[in-house]
């Protein structure tokens, strides 16, 4: 049993690094020398060869059939970290104003987290010193973080939670007094149904044209008529929404990627004429990631919803043109969606993970790669496995991955616009979602996570006497927002900017680092 001050310096000394790696890359940021395009290739590097590399080298020594039980419970505690999250921005929604072109994106922000380079990075200094045992539980404790890293691959993009952030660009444009009154009329009626449950007949006649729900509704109505476009029209593999009128020059260049931990920043090759979010419209593109952080690189449907990509045709005004036979273009949807979701679950990141699995739990290819008692397999004559040259390329690589993230993460935080005008600036945002999301993420979720693991112990769904399992299911509900959705909400909203979830960001990340040292003091007092 450590004491407290030993507790409080083993929570303390992973986020002195992380903070100082962040902060190189914060400061070549302000200092201008890490400009857009050097952090879209670090981007790049980060999803299609650090993170794989990771994830691969931590995965196949670390797995095997004793221990495989336990990618159930993480793919559990993940799952339900996500609707909870979910959840409580929907609360929130409830109570307190949004602005129009983040009503659907809060839902994202609550329950899609940093599965990236901050967890992997604290995770790997904790478990690699006492009271862990070192390097063995350091590359169990990876392997379990690549569980949580592919349900918010999968969850996010094949399975289309990213289309709530589309969904905030479409329709009329609502101004942020509009919402304020629309809520406090919508609190009004709630306090009146409360109070006199039969004015529930009523509800009808105190509603105003100022209504954010009636704008809402047709912003859903607009949505579905664009899914309803001919899929043929959109041409290409890759769909994503871009400002029209963009460089053609531009959309000639090469690969997109997006990523591995998260970023902030969406780079325009050339001049565009930005037109309103209201009529984005939904062509070929390529949109570049510079920052990991969790990042993904996904190829889109085939339908107007518009989806992060990686390469970019030209770009042009879709034409208007009679709609095809209905079941003809059910039929290609349907088809367009299943390969969107076969290339989405085949990036990098998930086909390093999907492979790596079964080489842990087949002995005699496990043995091709790291040492297994009693191998069939003879050696190679330097007396390791025959491919563990492999292996050795892959550590190496993946040991770039959490320091490259780090600062591709501080980069991205140097890049996120602070309100103009003090404490004014701020009295005009919506304080009251800003501050609630960010307790609830950063606090509340915290001790929500310390009650669910402790039920699931005690159940016998999570094995007591794994301690790295407890600690990283507990650990993973301390984190704020991914940084991922600020690159989304740059390409989507068709303008470049994120400045709603901005001030969504910075109190969840400076709580944070209170909450990480606590909840990480008590949960290794709790397990040890």
């Amino acid at each position: 049993m450590l004491d407290v001050g030993q507790l409080l310096w083993v929570s303390v000394r992973p986020l002195i690094r992380l903070l100082i790696t962040a902060g190189f890359g914060f400061a070549i940021t302000k200092a201008d020398i890490f400009p857009p395009v050097a952090a879209r290739g670090a981007g790049q590097i980060a999803l299609n060869i650090t993170l794989p590399s990771l994830m691969f080298s931590k995965i196949l020594p670390a797995f095997n059939s004793d221990n495989i039980s336990a990618l159930g419970p993480l793919v559990f505690v993940a799952i339900l970290y996500e609707v909870i999250g979910i959840v409580m921005a929907w609360i929130i929604k409830q109570f307190f104003w949004v602005p129009h072109r983040f009503r659907h994106g809060i839902i994202v922000a609550g329950g899609w987290a940093n599965y990236g380079d901050i967890p992997t990075s604290v995770i790997m200094s904790l478990t690699a010193t006492a009271p862990f045992n070192g390097t063995s539980d350091q590359n169990l404790a990876v392997a379990y973080c690549s569980a949580f890293i592919f349900v918010f691959l999968i969850t996010l993009f094949p399975c289309g939670a990213h289309r709530w952030i589309a969904m905030d660009f479409t329709g009329p444009e609502v101004t942020d007094e509009e919402a304020r009154e629309a809520m406090r009329l919508k609190r009004k009626r709630i306090l009146q149904a409360t109070l006199h449950p039969l004015s529930l007949l009523s509800i009808g006649k105190l509603r105003s044209h100022h209504d954010l729900e009636s704008v809402n509704e047709l912003d859903e109505k607009s949505v579905t008529q664009k899914e309803q476009e001919p899929p043929h029209l959109l041409g290409g593999k890759n769909i994503a929404p871009v400002v029209e009128g963009l460089d053609e020059d531009r959309l000639r260049s090469g690969k997109h990627v997006s990523f591995y931990p998260d970023d902030a920043t969406t780079v325009f090759g050339g001049p565009s004429q930005v037109h309103s979010p209201a009529h984005t419209e939904f062509v070929p593109s390529r949109f570049a990631s510079p920052a990991p952080t969790v990042v993904h690189d996904d190829t889109q449907n085939a339908e107007a919803d518009a989806q992060l990509t990686a390469d970019a045709p030209a770009t042009t005004t879709l034409p208007t043109v009679a709609s095809p036979v209905p079941s003809l273009t059910r039929t290609r949807r349907l088809r367009s969606q299943f390969a969107t979701f076969l290339r989405s679950v085949l990036s990098p990141p998930s086909l390093a993970i999907l492979i790596a699995f079964p080489l842990a739990l087949i002995q005699p290819l496990k043995a091709l790669f790291v040492p297994v008692d009693n191998s069939p397999i003879p050696n190679a004559p330097d007396g390791q496995p025959p491919l563990a040259f492999i292996m050795d390329a892959a550590q190496f690589i993946g040991a770039a991955s959490v320091p490259l993230g780090l600062i591709c993460l501080g980069s991205a935080m140097a890049r996120l616009r602070m309100p103009k005008g003090g404490l004014e600036g701020w009295a005009r945002l919506p304080v009251g979602a800003i501050g609630t999301l960010a307790v609830g993420k950063v606090l509340l979720m915290p001790v929500l996570g310390v009650l669910i693991c402790q039920g699931l112990t005690n159940a016998g769904v999570i094995a007591k006497d794994d301690n790295v399992l407890r600690f990283v299911c507990i650990f993973f509900s301390c984190l704020p927002t991914a940084t991922t959705q600020i690159l989304l909400t740059q390409v989507y909203s068709g303008t470049g900017t994120a400045e709603h979830l901005s001030v969504f960001l910075i109190p969840q990340y400076i709580l944070m680092f209170i909450s990480m040292v606590v909840l990480t003091a008590y949960s290794l007092n709790l397990i040890f």
